[in-house]
Order: structure tokens, then sequence, then C-alpha cells
């Protein structure tokens, strides 16, 4: 695995270096159209607006991500079979610390990783996943975002999505500049006719740059994403030894027919399958992920094993071309499938929605009071009244603020 992450970095440097150019060369042509000879000063703008936003993005990238998903740190008290998955795959991709976990209250079935350095990572899962998956599904799921952590594929895509977002943004701002300012009519009265016409050259250059340079820009940020995704795949099979575990977990995803409340175009992409592209039709050129369906034949075409090269003889048969780099290939070791896990789907949907109904109050704060008929009972974090009566039973129960600030605590407890 250390060959492929080594492969993965090397040609997303390529690739990120490819978006680069374009930022720069915007930038300097830009600078050329505001002000003759001030090329490489438009040059210097463009890097500063990307420098600036490249900290900002290491510095609290993740603790944004996390704040706009509405994700929750959560203790192993509160789901306990989430946790050893995570410690079971943190140990089997040998990674240098537990990522913190947390569980975003939405009832819609996806997850995500995020975290610039391996040491310091996160796996935010939805209540929705948690209440839909068995366990060998949701290992899949967590497999596939540890993989994502190890491949070092959250810093790159984190760092990719604000080159092109600067892109954007410079771009914006020079196209609405020239249409505010009535074009280049500060060029027609140039010096001569030369310089004139030069300068009009230019400023055409540079329209044509601003308009395509985020177009081209965002299609390889897409192919890049697509990418990541399989190699995601391929590594969390390897992780989990059980092929059909993420099939199935990606057709339960692809099937709901729940709609993400939490989700926008920044944080969309980075999810196991992005939640605005479901039920669209979607280019596979402006698509930042592979079809579900797709990635779910490769998976259960993996017949003669759980290795990379089972994944790439399978990806080979469905795609028609190659996907894990050669060297990887030669080093590859035989991993077995193994058997499912003996733990089921309960079928029961109502109680599958009622454990998700849980899960998220859980998450938001809510105690939870059992009664005596057997009724559970469900207080918000603001209950003030120091009794609550059982609608089934009708008994009377106490409830004292401190106990109630106190099961709240331990709910929610970090």
């Amino acid at each position: 695995m250390w060959e492929l992450m080594q492969a993965n970095k090397r040609k997303s440097l390529l690739l990120f270096m490819g978006m680069g150019i374009f930022l720069l060369a915007l930038g300097y042509v830009v600078g050329e159209v505001f002000s003759p000879g001030g090329g490489f000063f438009g040059l210097a703008i463009a890097a500063v607006v990307w420098l600036v936003q490249s900290l900002v993005s290491y510095a609290w990238g993740s603790k944004i991500l996390l704040m706009s998903s509405k994700a929750q740190p959560v203790t192993h008290e509160v789901h306990p079979q989430l946790f050893n998955i995570v410690e079971e795959m943190k140990i089997a991709a040998n990674l240098p610390a537990m990522p913190k976990i947390y569980i975003i209250p939405d009832p819609a079935p996806n997850a995500f990783a995020t975290g610039i350095k391996p040491e310091n990572s996160a796996i935010a899962v939805t209540a929705g996943l948690l209440g839909r998956l068995n366990r060998d599904e949701l290992q899949g799921v967590i497999a596939h975002e540890m993989s994502h952590i190890i491949n070092r594929d959250v810093m790159f895509m984190t760092f990719a999505g604000v080159l092109l977002g600067s892109i954007v943004l410079i771009s914006q701002v020079f196209l609405r500049g020239m249409f505010y300012s009535g074009g280049g009519r500060r060029y027609r009265s140039g010096s001569n006719r030369g310089q004139g016409q030069a300068q009009a050259v230019i400023m055409i250059v540079a329209v044509i740059l601003a308009i395509l340079a985020p177009i081209l820009a965002q299609l390889l940020y897409f192919a890049i994403s697509r990418k990541r995704e399989y190699l995601a795949d391929a590594s969390a099979v390897r992780l989990t030894r059980y092929p059909e575990g993420l099939a199935s977990a990606l057709e339960s995803i692809s099937n709901s027919d729940y709609k993400p409340a939490v989700v926008n175009k920044v944080t969309a992409p980075m999810y196991i399958a992005n939640p605005l592209e479901k039920g669209r039709k979607i280019s596979s050129l402006t698509s930042t992920h592979p079809p579900i369906k797709e990635r779910v034949k490769i998976l259960r075409n993996m017949a003669q094993g759980a290795n990379f090269t089972a994944y790439e003889k399978s990806f080979e048969q469905v795609a028609g071309e190659e996907i894990i780099p050669k060297s990887q290939l030669q080093n590859d070791k035989t991993v077995s499938i193994r058997q499912a896990n003996d733990r089921k789907k309960t079928g029961n949907k109502k109680k599958d929605l009622r454990q998700v109904g849980d899960l998220i109050r859980t998450v938001n704060k809510y105690a939870f009071l059992a009664c005596a008929c057997g009724l559970k009972m469900k207080i918000p974090p603001n209950f003030k009244k120091s009794t609550l009566i059982c609608p089934r039973c009708h008994r009377e129960h106490k409830v004292p603020l401190s106990e109630l600030a106190a099961m709240t605590a331990a709910a929610t407890k970090n």
C-alpha cells in the first residue's frame, strides 16, 4: 500500500501543478489587462490569494467542513459498534492515530473523512447510515474513508478545492470588473496603433482564459476525484477482505429515499457518494464520483481475492482500462475473501427508522427516560419542568433539572 500511496502522490502533484499553472496564467493576463506591464503583479496577487486560502484550509479546513455539516463529536457509549469498527480499520490500515468520530444528525445515509494529516483526522457518518447498514456494510464504508486518509486524498482534495476556488474567484472578479467598467474602452486611446492592438489581443486572451480556466480546472478536479474513489474502494476491500460489504453499502446509500438536509456544493464531493448528484443525469466529465452501479459491479466481480490485483482485473473487465499502478501490483500479496459476518440487517424498516430517530436525538443532546410500561421517553435539552407524564400509562416521573443535565451530558460527553 505504501507504493500505491507514493504513486498516488506523484500523479496528484502533477495534476495539482497543472491547476496551479491555470491560476498563475490567469493572474498574469488579468494583471496585463488592468495595467499594461503589470502581468507579474497580477501573478503575485493570484499567488497570494492561493496562499491565504490554503493557509485557512490547512488551519481550519476540517473544522469548517465538520461545522458546516453539523457533525457532532460522540463517545463510545453513543454507538459502540461504530467505535469498534473504526478501531479495527485503524489497526488494519496501520494509521498512526485513532481518527476522531463524528455523527451527522441526518437520516440520509452517507459518510466522509477529513483531516490534513493522518495524525489529526476525523470520520463523520450520518445517523441514517448507522441505522440502515449492518456491520459488514458499515465496515466497508469506514474502510473506504480510512483509505482516503492513508492515501492522503483528504489533504490533496482540500488543497485542490482551494486552488479551484481561487481560479473561480479571480475569474469572476475579472469578468465582473470588465462588465461594469465597459470592457476595454481604456485601451482604444493607446499612445500608438500597435500598442493598442497588442493590448486588445491581451484583453481577448484574458477574457477567453477567464472563461475557460475555471471550466478546465473543474474538469481536472472532477477527474482527480473520480479516480481517487476507485482507489479508495480497492484499498477498502483489501482492509476488510470482504468486497460485498462495501458493494451492498453503496447500493443502500444509492437506494435511500432521503435527501440530505445538511450538504452543500463544498461538502458534497467529500462524501462516499455525492448526495447532490443522486437522481440527476450527470455527465461523466462533470461528476465528482464514478457511477455507483459501476463501482458495485467492479466490487462484485472480484472472485479471485480481495487484493489490488483482483480489483485491477475486475476494473479492466468492467471499465476497460487500468487503475492500479503496475509497481503496486508487482509486490501485491494474496488476500483471500473472508466469510460474511453473522450479524444481519433487522429487515424492519420501522425499527430502523426509530433507531435513526433516537440516534439523531442523542446527537442533538436529548436525554431518554424509560417508563415501567416499556415506553422510552425523549426529553429535549431545553426541558424545564421537574415532572413528566408518560403518554402511555400516565405515570408521573420526577425529572430534576440536575438529573436531566447529567443525562444530557452523559449522552454527548467528549
